[in-house]
């Protein structure tokens, strides 16, 4: 009897139980070191006063987009005063950050550009690049030098866009903002800067230059109230007017909100002290927490102490609680796995003895709950080759077989993996045949599924489901039999093969985050097929380490594949007959795949 609907999510979210990652909502009690009230302004009489006259005078709601009944006078005070804060020339206004993120990335960028993401980047604006039709880049976190390599790959791009936050927000360090300016203008880039946790605290790291494209400041942190406005040049501003879907297609900012805004951006501009005593307690902390022996990095507002494990950070932050504080855990998926944490958030208005206390009560509950408790984070994966095709049929094996016996000629440790069969025939056996591998170097398939056919599919064919988590640890259990190998592992089919209603082969390919050999036919129709399948890696974060080409010499489409993929080798590989290891032998004796490898 197939499960209904209802079941699948109580298993979903068993399964998320079980891994330690089950939220829940909780009212707030005891001291907040928890919201990001950075300046205390959430329940200042000012700003209370202004949002009750706004109601008096406009009501509860817009009741309507902006560019219909839902632009009010009070919505353009507030656009005026952000723009004024930050020296732009106008600034627009949006219910959340995460709409005008979106609205920025999705609005400025087509297939023809190329974002560049700071890899600790905050979830909307990974989103927004996400649903953009611009290629992304992820550079190292606040590494210009990774930034600079990646900008130069993508020199003949329509426009570069550089993303980054300016204090990030859960290890709440800083962006080197004049180096990115710099390298934004040497590489004929520009940057976008996400200020959420900055506003109102660093009002220095306000840049104005051409190379600005756009600055958001969210009023939801520092401002204590919601919303959020983006500020640049007033064609950027009527652009997101006219183009910026999540700005057209949703009701205006409440007035109350846009009112006290105003008044929140008054005071913080009036009173700088509140900034500076901010800063000074959550320093205090630091201090404190490191005479204890406690590592705290960061320099704003926002103090991690990482603890590692989940188990072990829910267990602190639950006797820190029981102390009086309003302290929470951090876990996957938000930070990295084995890099859960205490964010502890200082306020203007906290007093030192309230930091005093607080120190010294997450060092008893760190010691409460020690070190060995902590489960370690996974272990860093052996280098791997992933060989992957634009369709089926398109020779992935063939390829995986010469990769494989090129480093056999080259005494290179290696092994190889298909981490999913569908189908009678086995290309792991092939593959063994072509290379003349060990038989004990190739490992059997995670998943084997009778049917020819995709991989959702085959599995329903079978009576199954195949999901991402399964295979992965499957894959992860594999590496472990040779870490010190170089791993050939062969897909299962194009990019997008589905898994199953939700996951498919790119999430895998991410998840490995190993560099693609990307098999393609050499015919007619290669073209389309093949560049939408980068144009899909790129979007992923994905690495195109080398294209193959394989069946008869197509001069044409080669010369264009290169001109399009300057800086990826592209190697041509003929319908091989007889197909066997002295044909492969032949074809590697004639062309290096050195490169390939290095």
């Amino acid at each position: 009897m197939a499960t209904s609907l209802q079941d699948e999510l109580h298993i979903e979210l068993k399964r998320w139980e079980a891994a330690g990652l089950k939220r829940e909502l909780v009212l707030p009690e005891g001291v907040d070191f928890t919201s990001n009230n950075y300046l205390g302004l959430a329940n200042d009489e000012g700003l209370v006063a202004a949002a009750k006259k706004a109601l008096d005078e406009f009501g509860v709601g817009a009741a309507a987009a902006r560019l219909l009944r839902g632009n009010l006078k009070v919505h353009q005070d507030a656009e005026n005063t952000a723009a004024r804060w930050l020296g732009s020339e106008a600034a627009l206004l949006f219910p959340s950050g995460w709409q005008a993120n979106q609205a920025a990335l999705t609005t400025l960028t087509t297939s023809k550009d190329v974002i560049f993401s700071d890899a600790l980047n905050h979830a909307s604006l990974i989103d927004g690049a996400r649903l953009s039709k611009a290629p992304v880049e992820i550079f190292e976190h606040n590494d210009t030098k990774d930034l600079e390599e990646r900008l130069k790959k993508h020199s003949g791009a329509r426009r570069r866009i550089i993303v980054v936050e300016s204090v990030y927000s859960m290890d709440g360090d800083l962006a080197p903002l004049s180096e990115l300016l710099d390298v934004a203008e040497r590489h004929d880039a520009h940057l976008y800067i996400d200020h959420a946790h900055g506003a109102g605290v660093f009002e220095d790291r306000y840049l104005n230059s051409d190379r600005i494209l756009g600055q958001m400041i969210t009023g939801g942190k520092a401002l204590g109230v919601g919303g959020a406005f983006i500020c640049g040049s007033r064609s950027l501003i009527d652009l997101l007017i006219n183009r910026g879907r999540s700005f057209v297609f949703t009701t205006a900012v409440t007035p109350s909100t846009a009112a006290a805004l105003t008044k929140a951006i008054e005071l913080v501009t009036s009173e700088p002290e509140r900034a500076a005593r901010v800063l000074k307690q959550a320093k205090r902390l630091r201090e404190k927490l490191s005479a204890q022996g406690i590592h705290a990095p960061g320099e704003s507002p926002i103090v991690p102490v990482v603890l590692g494990s989940e188990k072990r950070a829910m267990a602190v932050a639950e006797s820190i609680r029981e102390a009086g504080f309003d302290v929470r855990a951090i876990r996957p998926p938000t930070v990295p796995a084995g890099t859960s944490r205490l964010r502890i958030v200082c306020h203007a208005d906290h007093t030192e003895a309230q930091i005093d206390k607080l120190a010294e009560t997450i060092a008893h509950s760190v010691a409460r709950f020690p070190e060995e408790n902590r489960e370690q984070p996974a272990p860093t994966p052996p280098r791997t080759m992933v060989v992957c095709g634009t369709d089926t049929e398109v020779g992935k094996t063939v390829v995986s077989a010469l990769l494989v016996r090129s480093l056999l000629r080259r005494d290179v440790p290696l092994r190889y993996l298909k981490p999913i069969q569908t189908g009678d025939d086995t290309d792991t056996q092939t593959v063994q045949s072509l290379s003349g591998m060990p038989q004990s170097l190739m490992l059997d398939p995670v998943v084997w599924l009778p049917l020819p056919a995709s991989v959702d599919q085959a599995a329903e064919d079978a009576g199954t489901e195949v999901r991402l988590n399964t295979v992965l640890a499957g894959v992860q259990e594999r590496f472990k039999q040779a870490p010190e190998a170089l791993w050939i592992s062969e897909c299962a089919g194009g990019l997008r093969v589905p898994y199953n209603t939700e996951e498919d082969q790119g999430d895998l390919l991410q998840a490995l985050g190993a560099p693609v050999a990307l098999v393609a036919r050499s015919a007619l129709g290669t073209l389309n097929h093949t560049l939408l399948t980068v144009e899909a890696m790129e979007r992923r974060g994905l690495k195109l380490a080398a294209l193959f080409l394989v069946g008869d010499y197509h001069p044409a489409n080669f010369k264009t594949l290169q001109s399009r993929l300057p800086n990826i080798p592209i190697y041509e590989l003929p319908r091989l007959a007889p197909l066997n290891t002295d044909a492969l032998d032949a074809w590697l004796d004639e062309h290096s795949l050195e490169r390939l490898f290095s």
